[in-house]
């Protein structure tokens, strides 16, 4: 299968180069490709015409988006949708990553992919817009929503935690609950849906649920770690951006295609930080 993989140097679109090896993947960063430029995604489609699309760019700042709702709907909306009507005119499947925060976390469960959306913030709304774009334009689809992404590369909360225990203690959000998720878990997950053609919508996460807190202290563990992990609140770290309170993502499609769960991710992240 030949597959143009948008947003290849972000840390999901690396642990998909990856993933994907068994397959011709044509890697575009956003200056080989920018996806809110329609005439470019079309050139892109028609010079590569790759059997699948697999968007990874994205606008991942959540607060910054509320400062610049334009600048986040043209990555997270327009860029869907114009991938969505090129890769339909050219007949290629098309992968949309979204989000847990699609959801407003007032549910008492878990999220399911059938449970209702209500972004609470900017980045929410975008990422929302981008996955109905698709859903609209291109029937050949997978929307992919996930959570709480860390790895080993790039900027995230697993080594922003690791960059902070050197203070005397660490303080930690312990009221917002989600799924804690290990980019090549997910980038795994990923390659496997492929290969599917199963269309519609997934939820691919760590199974299991986590606070911000749970996750930096099992993360401290992992790597030996020995500075204190103290839980505070939400109002006592305020945000821009409000966050869903509790929004673990469960599923209810195919169980071959289920993550390990989020504690597992900690202890492969653990590993291959020391490798």
């Amino acid at each position: 299968m030949k597959i143009l993989l948008t947003g290849a140097r972000g840390q999901l679109g690396l642990a998909l180069t990856a993933a994907l090896a068994g397959h011709h993947v044509v890697g575009a960063d956003s200056k080989r490709l920018d996806v809110t430029d329609l005439e470019a995604v079309r050139a892109a489609m028609e010079a590569e015409q790759p059997d699948l699309v697999v968007n990874c760019a994205a606008w991942t700042d959540v607060d910054g988006a509320e400062a610049d709702p334009q600048g986040a709907f043209r990555v997270n909306a327009l860029g869907p949708r114009n991938l969505a009507l090129a890769t339909r005119a050219c007949g290629s499947a098309l992968l949309q990553v979204s989000t847990d925060y699609v959801f407003d976390g007032e549910s008492d469960r878990p999220y399911c992919e059938f449970d209702e959306t209500h972004p609470l913030q900017v980045y929410g709304r975008s990422k929302l817009a981008g996955e109905d774009a698709v859903r609209t334009y291109n029937e050949r689809h997978y929307v992919v929503r996930t959570a709480w992404l860390y790895s080993t590369t790039r900027k995230n909360f697993a080594l922003t935690m690791r960059s902070l225990a050197e203070r005397e203690e660490v303080r930690v959000v312990a009221d917002q609950f989600g799924s804690p998720t290990y980019v090549p878990h997910l980038a795994a997950g990923i390659a496997r849906l492929v290969e599917t053609e199963a269309y519609g919508t997934w939820h691919l996460a760590g199974r299991g649920q986590a606070s911000w807190f749970d996750l930096a202290r099992a993360l401290y563990g992992a790597l030996g770690i020995a500075t204190p992990v103290q839980p505070v609140s939400t109002p006592e770290f305020p945000r821009p951006a409000a966050r869903p309170r509790f929004a673990p993502l469960a599923t209810v499609q195919s169980p071959e295609i289920r993550l390990p769960a989020w504690e597992e991710g900690v202890r492969d992240f653990a590993r291959d930080l020391g490798s």
